[in-house]
């Protein structure tokens, strides 16, 4: 009728249209560190810092048995002992706790969890692996300070030693023989030695992590990886040998 106010039409909103939507990225630095955190504690948990005990007690057990060498031999022994063990441990903590990762969880069945939230694969293995970068850096930063500070006492021992037996020399032979104990304690190429270490201990890991996705245990994955280990150490040795051998012109046309 006239004069009788007409009501607006109706309007229906969906519960959907004001319903934020999420995005699911593609790639989360923040998935992948949470997975790198959990598993660096789940490798610290595990104790595998033992391997630290075992590494300095070699150490103090090495530089106490090179006391009747020179000083020039017993510093460089004892580079060569700390940085051979460094090598072997932090290669032995890079498969050992790498090929244990995948199985154990599956086995406590935290895998399947993992994926089926919206985390992929890349990431998942991403995370673990970046655990284990961490694990090893940790590792090498804490071998390398006792490594520094037993090769300090020593140097500070010998420096003791050569001002004693040389009390009545000119100041400035004795100069110069403490500057030739420095020299001699901490070289330049101990730095780019121990990076070398850890970046080779990365790469065990890597191809161990890798080995680990497809093999059936973890044993397997630990011969794999060390059997690929010891082809790569010994095959410099048996070229070597090879050309020695007296077929060196065949090898060289190669």
């Amino acid at each position: 009728m006239k004069g009788e106010p007409i009501d607006p039409p109706m309007t229906t909103t969906t519960s959907n249209s004001t319903r934020p939507h999420t995005v699911h990225k593609f790639f989360s630095f923040a998935r992948v560190g949470a997975i790198a955190g959990n598993t660096l504690l789940e490798l610290v948990r595990q104790k595998v810092f033992y391997f630290m005990l075992l590494f300095a007690l070699l150490i103090i057990g090495s530089s106490a048995f090179m006391v009747r060498f020179t000083f020039q031999e017993q510093f460089q022994v004892l580079k060569d002992v700390s940085l051979g063990a460094m090598s072997i441990f932090t290669w032995l903590l890079a498969v050992l706790a790498t090929a244990m990762l995948l199985p154990k969880d599956i086995e406590d069945r935290t895998l399947y969890t993992i994926l089926a939230k919206p985390v992929p694969r890349f990431e998942y293995l991403l995370g673990k692996l970046l655990g284990v970068l961490l694990m090893l850096l940790i590792s090498i930063v804490l071998m390398s300070t006792v490594f520094a500070v037993v090769l300090y006492v020593r140097e500070q021992s010998v420096i003791a030693e050569t001002l004693q037996q040389n009390r009545g020399a000119p100041k400035k032979q004795i100069d110069e023989m403490i500057r030739g104990v420095r020299a001699g304690t901490f070289s330049a190429n101990l730095l780019p030695g121990i990076v070398a270490i850890y970046l080779k201990a990365a790469l065990c890991a890597s191809l161990t992590l890798l080995i680990s996705t497809f093999a059936s245990s973890w044993i397997f994955t630990i011969i794999v990886s060390v059997m690929i280990y010891l082809i790569g150490h010994v095959q410099g040795i048996a070229r070597d040998s090879w050309m020695a051998g007296g077929d060196a012109s065949a090898l060289k046309k190669i």
